[in-house]
This record gives structure tokens, C-alpha cells and sequence, in this order.
């Protein structure tokens, strides 16, 4: 019997904390249950590939669009079931068994977010990640995301967008959506340059733009100012 699941990584410079994101994956290929790793990079210039080759993953390369690279990753998966992770967020241990016999319920999954420092802001950025998900059903990307090939499809997969990718494909999953008894644990260095609060504060505007109809690409552009 096949390894049922591909996990899917988009890259863009990641050298930083790909292989700790990696190293941490280990113990889903001792259980079994990992097929293959997917490193959809989107031009780095420094040793992410060489990182990523060194490690056996399977790397396929393109434009830089988060949502882009998330998508060429599912077309090259082999796997029933697809695992998105971003390249600073490490599964905490015991993950493998958790995802597993999440796998029997045939839903989609996401795990729990929790940043990687202490104090009020981590705290307050991760308790309302966690309750957004959990009420309204919209994970981010650092949170990951564990769904079956088949509705990753039906739902229309990822869009080659520039933001928001990870919310649009939430919502063409609502209603299957369930959280997973484990945490994934993300990098907190782009919330400590920008502060806590006020990237928190820009993060939920954003989401409201979105829904109000602004357009991912002029988002995108604002985002990065």
C-alpha cells in the first residue's frame, strides 16, 4: 500500500527555515505515511533548492505567487492526500499520528497556530487565528492545510493569486473544514518587525478589503508596502 500523502512546500529564499520545516516532517516517512515532499520554489536565490535536494524532496519551479506555486505543487503530487506547509512552520511532534487518524475522516484538516515566542502578542495573533478558524472557518496558510485530492479538485484548488490564496480555498471548502489536535508552530519575525498589534490590526483589514471586493493583485501591492 501506497504512502497516502504528499506535502506540498512553496519556497521563495527560504533557506532560513526550510530545514528545520523539513526535519520536523521525518517522522511522518518512519510511520508511513508521507509520499512525498513537494518544494514549489519560486526563484530563490539562495540555498533553498540546494536545501530541498539535499533532503530528497521534489522540486518544481515557477513564478513567484504563493498561490501559483501552490497549485503547480498539487499538479505534481501523487498522493490521495495533500498536506500544504509553509517553509517557516514546523509540525509539532506526534503530528504524524494525529493527521493519520485524521485521514479516516475523510475531511479537511488544519491544525492549530502558535507562534514560536512568548508574551500578549503571540498569544493574542495566534488565540484569534485559532477562533477565526474555528468559528467562521477560515485557517491561513501557516496554519496548513490536510484535504483529500479529490475535493482539493472539486473545490477548484488553489487560485494564481498573488494574497489570499489560502482564504479563497477555504471558503470553497466550507463546511468541511475541521480542526486537527495539533499545533503548528510559525515563525514570529515578520510579526516582531512590523509589531505585533499593528500587523494583526493590517492582516484583519485585509481580510475585510477582501471580502468587500478589492482585488487580491491591489491587496497584494499594499500588503508588501
Amino acid at each position: 500500500m501506497r504512502a497516502p500523502l504528499s506535502i506540498i512546500i512553496p519556497t521563495l529564499n527560504a533557506e532560513a527555515g526550510l530545514a528545520a520545516t523539513l526535519e520536523a516532517l521525518m517522522e511522518g516517512l518512519s510511520a508511513g505515511l508521507i509520499r512525498e515532499v513537494i518544494v514549489s520554489d519560486g526563484g530563490s536565490g539562495d540555498r533553498t533548492q540546494d536545501i530541498a535536494d539535499e533532503a530528497g524532496c521534489v522540486i518544481v519551479s515557477g513564478k513567484a505567487s504563493r498561490g501559483g506555486q501552490l497549485a503547480r505543487g498539487a499538479e505534481a503530487a501523487r498522493g490521495e492526500w495533500l498536506l500544504f506547509l509553509h517553509a517557516d512552520t514546523l509540525l509539532e511532534a506526534g503530528w504524524s499520528a494525529k493527521v493519520s487518524a485524521h485521514l479516516k475522516t475523510g475531511r479537511v484538516g488544519y491544525f492549530r497556530l502558535r507562534f514560536d515566542a512568548t508574551g500578549f502578542g503571540p498569544r493574542w495573533v495566534a488565540g484569534w487565528a485559532n477562533l477565526r478558524s474555528q468559528v467562521f472557518g477560515l485557517p491561513y496558510g501557516d496554519q496548513g492545510l490536510v484535504v483529500p485530492l479529490s475535493a482539493y479538485r472539486a473545490a477548484g484548488g488553489y487560485p494564481e493569486i498573488p494574497l489570499m490564496e489560502d482564504v479563497a480555498l477555504a471558503r470553497a471548502l466550507r463546511g468541511r473544514l475541521q480542526g486537527l489536535p495539533c499545533e503548528a508552530v510559525t515563525s514570529w519575525e515578520r510579526y516582531e518587525r512590523a509589531g505585533w498589534l499593528k500587523r494583526g490590526g493590517r492582516n484583519l483589514m485585509t481580510l475585510l478589503r477582501y471580502f468587500l471586493g478589492a482585488s487580491p493583485d491591489r491587496l497584494a501591492e499594499s500588503y508588501r508596502k
